[in-house]
């Protein structure tokens, strides 16, 4: 190092020392200072331009085209900081042999003194700078030779605030970007450097199929698939490549890009491998994709659910129909009908849904007569839960704000486990007598008594781990609800025949007498549909015409009662039901057995309904149904 250069940084030394002893005194609320000549004179700088810069600042604004340079005076304490910016010691500042650290708020930050200037100095104000330019030491000249940029409002932003800034903006870029993929090679077996196994390199390259990567890239299509590959992986996109493409491979790979609406441009056909360019268009198959997987996944849970509620709403009737069978009548119109549950709509009436529980879930609900001590009728909803039975009326306010109105009100409340037993008779009415344990019973007339007796045995096995008892007699009696002095007691039920459907209600005293046409047999049970897979399977029940088979695909046909069967073999055929006529085409001089049925020829206009109905069933079956 020449001689000159070593007595310049010695200077610099000297000033630095001499920076380190200057004091600033305050007067008007502004910085002065007491002695600034000794620290000019090493640095070769004006004392009077020194003293400026130590006590003011220059701060440069730009507003609308136009630039204002503004000189602040500091005070005490901003002296204090600019000077200490020179070259004085501050408590955050500790010095060591070839640098400094500075105590940051996120930590200690070490500095070093080599190439210190160039990567630090843009973090000065611009006035310390500039004074430093005009020092007439060359050595201190020397570190600050960028000329300033006029107009700057902010201060330089520094060198790690410009590594992050950088870095954003090129991560940036790379999420615009095609995501590229790392291929890692195992260089040698050794782990050693500088080894290298050109036999074990080529081997992965080939295996990974490195060569042909860098040339599908190389025309910008980056995914490539076999035919058959492609095929068997989308065929499930279209109905003409599922389940099976029997064309030509490039043609069931067009109707698949077709069928996704993918631009012709995003996709090549090699000889024997299709090529895709984008992975967006890849993504849009996979999705495709997965959306048919998902569709047909739910047509088989439709079927799988469609089919177990069937055979346990086929079970429920079966159920329900064994509660009576050779016990009690049946009516015609209660062997055949839908169970719903829920005839009131509860969930739907908010005046119903406050009485119960929300947790208690509404297996049944109708409306039904409930007799008094009196044998009076009065309307009530009976509603079946999973641990009471609700009997809820109407009730008018007769006082406060809501005087006037109708409000629903629970009658009474039992609980399933006091149930003890219901009554019936023999015959085909509606009535159900509840027993309840230590309390009085309850009179109903249930008109689907069946579903409700059902129901109610269920949820005791379910629930208490018993059936109902049913007890079938035509004259009982039962306790009525004391309701004063004269209130209490017994009444009695008693059944006789007669000749309506419809019973008749005869009220003596405290003897009811009901009056009834006997209905269907007892012994008569609801039509269950029973799948069979040929003629040996089928069900043999009186009244059905044996037949031979016919072809799934034959028209549908009602032929007339003359007409004979059209056979061929190979192929199941359902039963047809046989209504007898008389060959003329009168009707006959009988009635249908056990059923007070009208004669059949006052049937005749339902006997078109009939033929529609029969009509739509072969539709529906892809079998011949007739009526004979």
């Amino acid at each position: 190092m020449a001689e000159e250069t070593q007595m310049d940084i010695l200077s610099v030394v000297a000033a630095i020392l001499h920076m380190g002893n200057i004091s600033f005194v305050e007067q008007n609320n502004a910085a002065t200072i007491s002695d600034a000549a000794f620290p000019c004179l090493p640095l070769g700088i004006d004392e009077q331009k020194l003293g400026q810069k130590l006590t003011s600042r220059v701060f440069d604004s730009k507003w609308e085209g136009k630039s204002e340079r503004v000189d602040v005076t500091l005070n005490l304490e901003q002296a204090q900081f600019a000077r200490d910016a020179w070259f004085g010691s501050n408590p955050h500042y500790q010095p060591f042999n070839h640098g400094f650290t500075i105590k940051h708020y996120a930590g200690n930050v070490s500095y070093h003194v080599e190439n210190f200037c160039e990567k630090n100095r843009d973090v000065l104000f611009t006035d310390i700078i500039e004074v430093m330019q005009g020092s007439t030491n060359t050595f201190i000249r020397s570190l600050f030779p960028d000329v300033l940029q006029k107009g700057s409002k902010t201060r330089p932003t520094t060198a790690g605030t410009k590594i992050r800034t950088q870095a954003n903006e090129l991560v940036t870029t790379l999420m615009k970007c095609v995501p590229h993929y790392i291929r890692c090679i195992k260089p040698n077996e050794t782990k050693k450097p500088h080894d290298w196994d050109d036999q074990m390199v080529k081997h992965q390259v080939e295996y990974l199929g490195l060569k042909e990567n860098i040339k599908v890239k190389r025309a910008g299509f980056a995914y490539r698939r076999p035919y058959q590959k492609f095929l068997h992986r989308y065929a499930i996109l279209t109905k003409e490549t599922w389940p099976a493409w029997y064309g030509e491979p490039t043609e069931g790979i067009n109707v698949i890009m077709r069928s996704v609406n993918m631009d012709p441009a995003q996709y090549q056909i090699g000889r024997s491998k299709i090529f895709v360019k984008d992975p967006e268009s890849l993504y849009m198959l996979e999705e495709s994709r997965e959306r048919k997987f998902d569709h047909y996944a739910r047509v088989i849970q439709k079927a799988f659910k469609k089919y177990f509620s069937k055979q346990r709403y086929l079970k429920e009737k079966m159920a329900a129909s064994d509660l009576l069978v050779n016990r009690k009548e049946r009516r015609r119109n209660s062997l055949n009908r839908n169970f719903y549950g829920d005839y009131i709509g509860v969930e739907y009436k908010p005046g119903l849904t406050a009485l119960i529980p929300r947790r208690d879930k509404v297996e049944f609900a109708l409306t039904v007569d409930k007799f008094d001590r009196r044998f009076k009728k009065t309307k009530r909803d009976l509603i079946l839960t999973k641990s009471h039975l609700y009997l809820i009326g109407r009730m008018q306010v007769k006082k406060g704000p809501e005087k006037g109105q109708i409000k629903d009100v629970i009658k009474r409340k039992i609980d399933l486990e006091n149930i003890s037993q219901a009554t019936l008779s023999t015959y085909q009415d509606d009535l159900v007598l509840i027993h309840v344990r230590n309390d009085y019973e309850s009179l109903l007339e249930i008109r689907f008594k069946t579903e409700f007796l059902m129901v109610l045995n269920n949820k005791l096995k379910e629930r208490h781990n018993r059936e109902l008892p049913l007890n079938f007699i035509n004259s009982f009696d039962f306790r009525v609800k004391k309701t004063g002095w004269g209130g209490g007691g017994t009444r009695r039920v008693r059944f006789t025949d007669g000749t309506t459907d419809e019973p008749l209600f005869a009220s003596s005293g405290s003897t009811l007498s009901v009056k009834i046409a006997h209905g269907l047999s007892s012994t008569s049970r609801a039509p269950v549909e029973v799948p069979f897979q040929g003629p040996q399977d089928r069900p043999k029940t009186p009244g059905l015409a044996a037949v031979s088979p016919r072809p799934r695909a034959s028209r549908t046909t009602i032929s007339p009662p003359s007409a004979q069967p059209v056979t061929s073999p190979g192929f199941p055929r359902p039963p047809v039901a046989r209504m007898p006529l008389n060959p003329g085409g009168g009707p006959p001089a009988f009635r249908l057995p056990g059923m007070g049925s009208p004669p059949i020829q006052a049937m005749q206009p339902r006997l078109h309904h009939l033929a529609i109905l029969v009509q739509t069933i072969s539709q529906a079956s892809g079998m011949e149904a007739r009526v004979v």
